[in-house]
């Protein structure tokens, strides 16, 4: 039987805690198969934005941006606890071009 295996690469981004309490988060890049074999992103950096429920980004924390090429970025960012709820995002940008973002809402 013949089978096609995806390839490609995945942005990911983890968030964990409580309300408005973020104990852990996390974004990432992964790459399968084929696309793991590329020479990567160059001039990368991650950003966190933290939004309010009317979509007013109060908050970014802006990452470093590294020169080197890189097939799987990740960035941690610390625990903390939000002034109100809204949402939460992490952008890759490459070369400095906003390239993927992906958010979690943070509700009651």
């Amino acid at each position: 039987m013949t089978m096609k295996v995806p390839t490609g690469c995945a942005f990911t981004h983890i968030i964990r805690g409580g309300g408005k309490k973020i104990t852990y988060q996390n974004a990432c890049v992964d790459c399968a198969f084929v696309a793991a074999l590329g020479s990567g992103f160059c001039n990368w950096r991650i950003d966190f934005t933290y939004a309010n429920t009317n979509n007013k980004t109060y908050r970014t924390s802006r990452g470093r941006t590294h020169p080197e090429c890189k097939i799987d970025p990740m960035r941690n960012n610390s625990p903390q606890t939000l002034p109100r709820y809204g949402k939460a995002c992490a952008h890759l940008h490459v070369n400095g071009v906003r390239r993927v973002s992906q958010c979690h809402h943070i509700t009651k």
